[in-house]
């Protein structure tokens, strides 16, 4: 018998009570503050366990999967673990869009579940589902808790696993015998998780070497993304920004980790990045990626990805370096563990050879970013710019804004115009690119902000009314809970990116993306934004001019005390510029209609030549040193 075995068998000690209080009684002594979810059949003797005595504040949302939404905007505005509770079947496979996409972005996650009695198990019993199965490609750990006894050791490492290592969603699958049984609670409780060591320093001469890559490199990048953020490792890499003279580029979860108004930071970079931050990754001799993951919406054609670049490849999970590019540095660690280490090699190698000039390599990027800024269009239509709707948004927050926003060209808008000035400012879905993320994750930012910063970080959603309209129903739990957000819905009464893509690439017929015409129902929408909200108690404006935008934001900022929403008439036919076409190499960036800055290889793009020298002086010089 294995120790583990013969510690499960051994006699227990403790409190007697049921199953399910023993789960709330775990989540309590696990430090929860929050919880959110909807009640069912099968999770009911936990919701059963929840009084006016129990120390978490429970938040009831009216869907599983805003629920989901709302614990990772919980957990991303406040670095704790999001936690959520429903019932089976149909509750459950509900959550899992929202399981996928913390998934995606790293967000941890503890999803408790409820289930039908263990002698039910497979006879299709009503509201049974196999949510172990349904949620094993998309978590990144699932159980199946049979025995009551198993609940608080099963509920510390669920709570464990998700927020250590690379962050993500761990599934509790609660049978009914399991919280109507009996058993005794005892705190704490011994793990049991053989295997599971994730390594956060890092291991042999990998930052000697990283080190050297560095000293030999005149254009160097720091390609950051959203594992920087989870790692919380914006002091860090600023002070390898300054140390090195590299530039910073981010990915789109990545937004705030620096200022700004950091004269290094360069904005966000692939399909609908700045020129600047595209043509430093492509002109670069040396990417450091920095928990980041090469995805395609920033590599675009992935054997056109820098093509002249060595990669230093910093990330916690090992199984992300090498996936999409070769790492010539590959360290396994935690971002701000590695970092924090790997200044002083960088500041040895500048001790004993000088540190490189990096004169020419600005020149380049500070001209990219002086001709090429943000631009866009202005409406032919006498409708609004959404554009200058997020710049005015930007300009007449707190710098404390948490920023959150649904999915689409709203998003890219967002990312590209808002103003950031801290790291975990920013909400959104970025690797799922969840439509209907934002209301609930907006709420959850709310619940959040009121827990740990005394509600002194306002929320503002920027959403778009297809987006909105997925998950609208949660204005009623954003109203009933007191979550002051405000709410800026860029209303074009059609999909705009995909309406984009159209336009673009699909001969503009626009099949399926227009959600209203009002020259044909002679409303002023459907729905009437404006009516939807003041029907869930809600304060609701419409702006159709820049005037009616600048008070009604004035208004909405003013208000702390229910939601707010401002119905903003934007042009359908804004594009979101830069662009990248899907799979297409980032040298071909479009900055405006037929604008392409990296064409030339004078202006970004290396030619074949460039490369292959700048391969060879980097090794000769590196042999020499």
């Amino acid at each position: 018998m294995s120790k583990a075995t013969a510690d499960h068998h051994r006699p227990v000690e403790g409190e007697r009570m049921t199953g399910a209080q023993a789960l709330v009684r775990s989540l309590e002594d696990l430090g929860v503050k929050d919880v959110f979810g909807v009640p069912g059949g099968a999770i009911l003797p936990v919701y059963h366990a929840i009084d006016e005595d129990t120390k978490f504040r429970f938040v009831l949302t009216r869907h599983e999967q805003a629920a989901g939404h709302a614990a990772e905007g919980y957990a991303v505005a406040t670095g704790e673990v999001g936690v959520c509770i429903v019932t089976s079947g149909p509750g459950a496979t509900n959550m899992i869009t929202a399981i996928a996409d913390a998934n995606m972005d790293s967000i941890p996650l503890v999803v408790i579940t409820g289930q039908v009695g263990v002698d039910s198990i497979g006879t299709d019993a009503f509201q049974e589902a196999d949510i172990v199965g349904a949620t094993y490609p998309v978590a990144k750990h699932s159980y199946l808790v049979t025995d009551a006894q198993d609940i608080p050791r099963v509920l510390t490492e669920a709570h464990y696993v998700a927020h250590s290592g690379r962050p993500g969603p761990v599934v509790v699958d609660l049978t009914k015998t399991a919280q109507n049984g009996e058993m005794l609670y005892s705190w704490p409780q011994r793990m049991i998780l053989p295997g599971y060591n994730p390594v956060t320093q890092a291991h042999g001469r990998v930052l000697e070497d990283a080190a050297k890559l560095f000293q030999n490199s005149f254009r160097p990048v720091l390609y950051v993304g959203g594992g920087a953020v989870r790692s919380d490792a914006g002091e860090q890499i600023k002070a390898l920004s300054e140390l090195t003279g590299a530039p910073i580029v981010m990915t789109l979860p990545a937004r705030g980790i620096v200022p700004d108004d950091d004269p290094a930071v360069l904005g966000m970079l692939g399909m609908h990045g700045t020129i600047a931050a595209t043509g430093a990754v492509q002109r670069s001799d040396l990417l450091v990626a920095i928990g980041a993951r090469f995805d395609d919406r920033v590599t675009g054609k992935l054997d056109a990805f820098a093509p002249g670049a060595r990669v230093i490849h910093i990330d916690i999970d090992p199984a992300e370096i090498g996936k999409n590019r070769h790492a010539d540095v590959p360290i396994v660690g935690d971002v701000k563990t590695v970092l924090k280490a790997l200044l002083p090699k960088i500041e040895k190698q500048h001790a004993q050879f000088g540190k490189p000039n990096l004169t020419t390599w600005w020149q380049l990027l500070n001209g990219w970013k002086e001709q090429y800024p943000i631009r866009y269009e202005q409406p032919d239509d006498g409708s609004l710019a959404p554009q200058w709707v997020v710049q005015e948004l930007s300009k007449q927050a707190s710098d404390d804004t948490i920023w959150v926003s649904g999915v689409g060209q709203h998003q890219m808008w967002a990312t590209q115009l808002i103003e950031f000035h801290k790291p975990h400012q920013w909400i959104s879905s970025g690797g799922l690119g969840t439509m209907g993320f934002g209301l609930p994750a907006a709420i959850g930012a709310s619940v959040g902000s009121q827990r740990y910063f005394d509600g002194r970080k306002p929320v503002w959603l920027i959403d778009g009314d297809g987006s909105f309209q997925m998950t609208s129903e949660e204005l009623a739990t954003a109203f009933l809970e007191g979550c002051p957000i405000k709410i800026a819905l860029l209303n074009n009464s059609v999909y705009g990116m995909v309406r984009q893509w159209q336009t673009l690439f699909y001969d503009r017929h626009y099949s399926a993306t227009i959600l209203h015409e009002e020259e044909k129902t002679g409303l002023v929408g459907c729905p009437d934004f404006v009516k939807l909200a003041e029907a869930y108690g809600c304060v609701a404006m419409r702006a159709t001019t820049e005037e009616e935008a600048i008070e009604c934001i004035r208004k909405a900022n003013e208000i702390d005390d229910r939601p707010v929403l401002i119905d903003f008439h934007v042009w359908k036919d804004a594009m979101v510029w830069p662009m990248v076409a899907a799979g297409d190499s980032n040298n071909n960036v479009t900055y405006m209609p037929g604008v392409k800055p990296l064409m030339n290889a004078d202006a970004g793009a290396p030619t074949a030549a460039e490369v292959a020298e700048s391969v060879e002086e980097a090794v000769a010089t590196e042999e020499q040193n």
